[in-house]
Formats: structure tokens, sequence, C-alpha cells
């Protein structure tokens, strides 16, 4: 995976794309920055997102989600082995101190 563009870059070919002249299209704009049209599609739509001009979750809001996930995971795998030391415990009719 190729190394991500550092935000002031992003930053500024977005800023670029949004205030061009009329006639100007977004596919010159990310030739001329050495990026695909799509990078800078993707770019203006987070940007979108992040300012508030376009639905969907912000990126604060995805690492959230993500951590969130993560950490009902870590709970589900120490809920399974709780639940087997349970059934091994009962089965073993040894009782818990």
């Amino acid at each position: 995976m190729p190394k991500p563009y550092p935000k002031e870059f992003r930053e500024d070919v977005v800023r670029v794309a949004r205030s061009r002249e009329p006639g100007v299209r977004i596919k010159d704009i990310a030739h001329d920055f050495g990026i695909t049209e799509s990078c800078l599609t993707n770019w203006m739509a987070r940007a979108d997102r992040e300012d508030g001009v376009r639905p969907g979750p912000t990126t604060s809001e995805l690492a959230e989600l993500r951590d969130a996930k993560r950490r009902i995971r870590m709970l589900e795998q120490e809920n399974e082995v709780l639940r087997r030391a349970a059934a091994y415990l009962s089965q073993a009719n040894i009782s818990p101190k």
C-alpha cells in the first residue's frame, strides 16, 4: 500500500479543486497534482463530510466506531472464555471458590 499523502497536501488540493474556475475539470486538477481523479473525488467527499456539507460519518466518528467494534470483539472473546470455563467446571462437578 502506498504511503498516504500529507494532510496539508490533501487540504491544498481540495481547496484548489473547490475554488476552480468554470470549465476546469476535476480530472485536470488531479493530473496537475499527480494524483488520480478518483483520489481527488474521495478527498473532496471526505472534506464535505467533515465540513457538514454532505451527510455521513466524519473521520472521528469512524475512528470511534472502529474502537467500539474492537472493544466489542474483545469482550465477546472474554465472554466465550468464561462460558467455556463455566461449562468445564460444571461438567467436572467442581464449584468455583
